[in-house]
């Protein structure tokens, strides 16, 4: 009960402590930064402080228009095929977990790696590249080799938050490109769609980020798809006993294998959040609340008998408001793991290649 009472009034404090989430002016909140990978500077992000040489007026001078070309680009995209911006979303997200937001996600395989493309986590699922290729040739014609790969992730990831009807927030900028990938820690730093809870909480600590970061950031499966081969083992064989897994609503479990047969069909996709898959809302954690989260890796934020994520799935089923301004400081939080700054790395002409 004490870690619950904890989380309470954690989640009363940013509610009433002095920054504005943009989206929603009424409530008010700091954007804490904390310690670790994840946190940064002194966590003051509303006066442009927080990682060191992150800043949100980064551009201003040297490009100043670099965030109305991602959304020009996003907003016709977004209208073509609206689980696009779950894709880009995602790819912040892939490229974060792996040796910081360096944009490592988006290279090609090359003489020198193997790219993370590869890896069991991204291989035949993560997509969006082509979006993040024509944001970055626009970005090159209007401003030449100054906008970074990684910011364009983290422009778009944002950019397709507010598009699908979520949240805004200061973001900010100044990450450099790394120059190599890295498949091994890609295939080691990012959940699988079957983790426990505790792998949840593990591998979102190792990356400086609180189990508050974890249940809020889950939320973005509000929007998107996931294959059946990342759910098939739920409807199935949980346990290893050839039974579905006893936290699944039966009627939904029944309607996914329409979807999702025993053998075969690995690539069908199904909606993460099937009542409102393009609106990024707090539906998903609803859903949760019903036994309808479609991975494993939603399910346990409730099932997983740990307290704080209990909590936090309740709190923010009942007040997307609340859900909202945490995601947006999670957001924050995770755009600030370990990004390359000042002369580190490099700005890419090409977001596929190093130059």
């Amino acid at each position: 009960m004490a870690s619950l009472l904890y989380t309470t009034l954690a989640l009363m404090a940013f509610l009433s402590s002095s920054i504005v989430c943009s989206a929603f002016p009424e409530f008010s909140f700091g954007w804490g930064g904390g310690t670790g990978a994840g946190g940064g500077g002194d966590g003051s992000f509303g006066n442009g402080q927080g990682y060191p040489g992150l800043l949100p007026e980064f551009y201003d001078f040297s490009c100043p228009q670099a965030n109305d070309i991602v959304m020009s680009v996003l907003e016709k995209v977004i209208a073509k095929e609206p689980r696009m911006a779950a894709s880009i979303l995602r790819l912040h997200f892939h490229d974060c977990f792996v040796q910081g937001c360096d944009a490592s996600v988006l290279l090609d395989d090359n003489v020198m790696f193997a790219s993370e493309k590869n890896s069991v986590p991204n291989s035949n699922s993560i997509r969006g590249f082509e979006v993040i290729d024509e944001i970055k040739a626009k970005l090159e014609e209007a401003c030449p080799q100054t906008v970074s790969c990684a910011d364009v992730l983290a422009l778009a990831a944002r950019g397709s938050t507010v598009l699908s009807g979520g949240p805004n927030w200061e973001l900010p900028l100044g990450r450099r490109d790394a120059t190599q990938a890295s498949l091994s820690v890609s295939n080691n730093n990012l959940p699988p769609p079957n983790s426990t809870i505790q792998n949840l909480i593990t591998l979102f600590r190792r990356q400086g980020l609180d189990v508050v970061d974890l249940v809020s950031l889950s939320g973005a499966h509000t929007i998107g798809m996931a294959r059946c081969g990342a759910f098939k083992q739920r409807l199935y064989n949980q346990d290893g006993n050839d039974q579905p897994d006893s936290t699944l609503e039966i009627t939904y479990s029944n309607g996914l294998k329409t979807v999702c047969p025993k053998n075969g069909g690995d690539n069908n996709i199904s909606p993460l959040d099937f009542a409102s898959p393009a609106r990024f809302d707090n539906t998903y954690f609803k859903l949760i609340m019903f036994g309808k989260g479609l991975l494993t890796s939603d399910q346990v934020l409730l099932a997983g008998n740990v307290e704080e994520t209990m909590f936090l799935v309740k709190a923010y089923a009942e007040d997307y408001s609340l859900f909202f301004d945490q995601f947006a400081r999670s957001m924050v939080k995770m755009g600030n793991i370990n990004p390359l700054t000042g002369y580190q790395g490099e700005v890419r002409k090409n977001c596929r290649m190093p130059n």
